[in-house]
Order: structure tokens, then C-alpha cells, then sequence
């Protein structure tokens, strides 16, 4: 009806470690009106709050979320203290309330412990999953991996397969060597050794978030789950977790033009050093000048910080994740094996996509 007032709309976001920001707004003739930021955060000086709420009035409310964190920066001054949030916060909030971008709880989830699957059929299920989830036909799904085969070897979509594996220390302890389809460096894995998973989810979940903060965003309550079993953790940008006591895993990422998102990490529970290094030629470099004892503190396993069991681990982590999303037992189906198989039959398996980048 003509005249009418637009409704308001609510949109929230928890920062990462940080506070929650709320905002309310309204939508007149297609720009953004009545903005009204809030939420537990701390700001100085006390009175900036409608210079913030007037830097998004009148603004287009299609405008690209750039665009909005950029309009919040040009009003920031070196006064203007901003605790436990920052303008690109505002704007996810602002992305939220307009429904272009989502929460954790605007979704129904997944959450898959599979049945042993070696390597390969782990990083081809990664791919068709993630297109189901873009396509809209699969529900944002955490699965947690075991494997099949031991040990493994998983190179980034980009690195070199000589400059990164030693074909000889391959050999001399049977890895199984396979590329990945996202970025970041090589992770060596055997059996009952590392916590890995993969988050399959809309890029709706990250929408006005920077590439880096969507790794501490997507692991929030992997952070939660280890808080709770007395580990200390933290990201190091981009994607390495790490404790006071050293690195215990690391994250990789893949967005597909469909909308669907790859997020995933190995953690270290518990590693074999001097394997480690014998297989992996960025290992003995890194470790060249301080040997193996080095490694070994680099990389510092879960077991030795927690003294629990992987499983135990692996529940906790599982319940968190349950208790912040209302995740539903799921499986991987037979028609998503049969397709994940034949890409790896034509694609993962392939020697052309293991030397892409020799």
C-alpha cells in the first residue's frame, strides 16, 4: 500500500572471539533507512554510534558488501576505538537483516561419520558435495573423515608434486599421494593420526566476511570444542591453528561458481616425525637446520596436549557442533559414492591431475 511504512528488519552477528552486533533497519524505495546499530561491543568515543548509523543510511540496499564496509571505514577517525567488532562485522549484520547473507541457525544441517574411505575417495566426495551443496540439493554437512588406507599424502590444487613430496621416502613408507581441489600447503596423515573434516555450506554463511575471516568464522565452534577439552587454540592467518604450544592443524578452503563452499582441516593427533619429514621435501627444509625434535614441536598433537582419545576428541567435537546448528545424523548415499567413484576414475585418480603442476 502506498504510504506504508517498511517494515524493520533484524539482522545478528557473533564475531568470532568477539561480540555480537545487531542491527535494525528498514528498506524505502530501495535504500537503506532507519539504521540502528546495537549489541554487547564496546565503543569510544560513546557518542559515535549514529555517525555509524548515519554512514549506511540512504545507502542502495543491493550495494555490494565492499561497498558498505567501505562507507563505515571513510567515517572511522584515529579517535574512534572499535572492541571486539569492526565495521565489516556491521556489515554482515546489515547483510543479514537485508537476507543476503545467513547464520548458522538459518540452516538445516548434516553431520556425517562415514564409513573408512581411502584418500582419494575423501577429496572426490569433498567436490561432488560441496556442488550439491551449491546446487541446493544436499543440506549444509560437517563429515568427518576416516580412512582406508595409511599413510597419505594430500598436496594443495597448486603445488608442485616434486617440489613438495620425495619420491623415495613415498616409496619407502607406501604413501598414498593425491591432490586436492583447494589451496594451502601438503598435510601427511596415517591412520588414527589427525582429526579431519569437511564443512560443506552456502557462501550465503560468509557473505561480507574477508577471506580470511571466514577460516576463524567456519571453526568458531571447532574453538568451542577444544575449549572445552582444555586446549588453548587460535588462528595464525590465514589458515593455520595453533596452541601456545605449537601448530596442531591447518584449513583449506574452495569456492565453487555455484555457490557452494569447501572448508576444511586436518589436525594433528598424533604424528610420526621423522615419517613426516622422510615423505615430505617442505619438512626436511623447513626442518633442515634443527632436526626432527623441531618437527615434532612444530606440529604438536592433540594427543599429548589433552591425553583423551581421538574418538573422544571427535564426540566432543561432533556435540558442539550439534548443540550450536541442530545438525541431523546424516550419510554419504549411494548415488553420491557411484559419482565421487567416477570422478576419480576420471579425474582424482588420474596422473594428468596428480602432476597438474609437476
Amino acid at each position: 500500500m502506498t504510504g506504508q511504512t517498511p517494515a524493520v528488519q533484524h539482522g545478528e552477528y557473533k564475531v568470532p572471539g568477539g561480540k555480537l552486533v545487531v542491527v535494525d533497519l528498514r528498506v524505502d524505495d530501495g535504500r537503506l533507512a532507519d539504521v540502528s546499530i546495537s549489541g554487547d561491543f564496546f565503543l569510544e568515543p560513546d557518542d559515535f554510534l549514529p555517525v555509524l548509523n548515519g554512514a549506511l543510511d540512504g545507502l542502495d540496499a543491493n550495494a555490494a558488501p565492499s561497498a558498505l564496509t567501505a562507507a563505515l571505514d571513510a567515517v572511522v577517525t584515529e579517535d574512534t576505538r572499535l572492541h571486539g567488532f569492526s565495521t565489516a562485522a556491521i556489515t554482515v549484520a546489515v547483510r543479514r537483516a537485508l537476507g543476503k547473507a545467513t547464520g548458522w541457525t538459518d540452516h538445516e544441517w548434516e553431520i556425517i561419520t562415514d564409513a573408512a574411505f581411502t584418500t582419494l575417495m575423501h577429496v572426490s566426495l569433498d567436490e561432488v558435495l560441496t556442488e550439491e551443496v551449491g546446487n541446493g540439493t544436499r543440506r549444509p554437512t560437517l563429515r568427518f573423515w576416516e580412512l582406508a588406507d595409511s599413510p597419505n599424502v594430500y598436496i594443495g590444487s597448486f603445488q608442485s608434486l616434486r617440489n613438495e613430496v620425495d619420491p623415495e621416502g613415498a616409496r619407502e613408507t607406501g604413501a598414498h599421494v593425491v591432490r586436492r581441489i583447494t589451496g594451502g600447503g601438503a598435510m601427511f596423515t596415517e591412520h588414527g593420526n589427525a582429526i579431519t573434516y569437511s564443512i560443506y555450506v552456502p557462501q550465503t554463511l560468509v557473505d561480507g566476511l574477508s577471506y580470511t575471516d571466514s577460516y576463524a568464522f567456519l571453526d568458531s565452534w571447532v574453538m568451542a570444542s577444544l575449549e572445552k577439552i582444555g586446549v588453548t587454540a587460535f588462528y595464525q592467518p590465514i589458515n593455520d591453528i595453533a596452541t601456545p604450544e605449537g601448530k596442531i592443524g591447518g584449513a583449506a578452503q574452495k569456492r565453487l561458481a555455484n555457490g557452494g563452499l569447501l572448508h576444511h582441516v586436518t589436525m594433528s593427533y598424533d604424528v610420526d616425525a621423522d615419517k613426516m619429514v622422510k615423505v615430505l621435501r617442505i619438512g626436511k627444509e623447513k626442518m633442515s637446520d634443527k632436526g626432527t625434535r623441531s618437527a615434532k614441536k612444530r606440529v604438536d598433537p592433540l594427543r599429548r596436549q589433552t591425553g583423551m582419545t581421538r574418538e573422544a576428541i571427535i564426540d566432543v567435537m561432533a556435540q558442539t557442533f550439534i548443540e550450536r546448528t541442530g545438525a541431523v545424523h546424516g550419510e554419504v548415499t549411494e548415488a553420491e559414492l557411484a559419482e565421487a567413484q567416477r570422478r576419480i576414475d576420471t579425474k582424482f585418480g588420474t596422473e594428468e591431475w596428480l602432476t597438474r603442476v609437476p
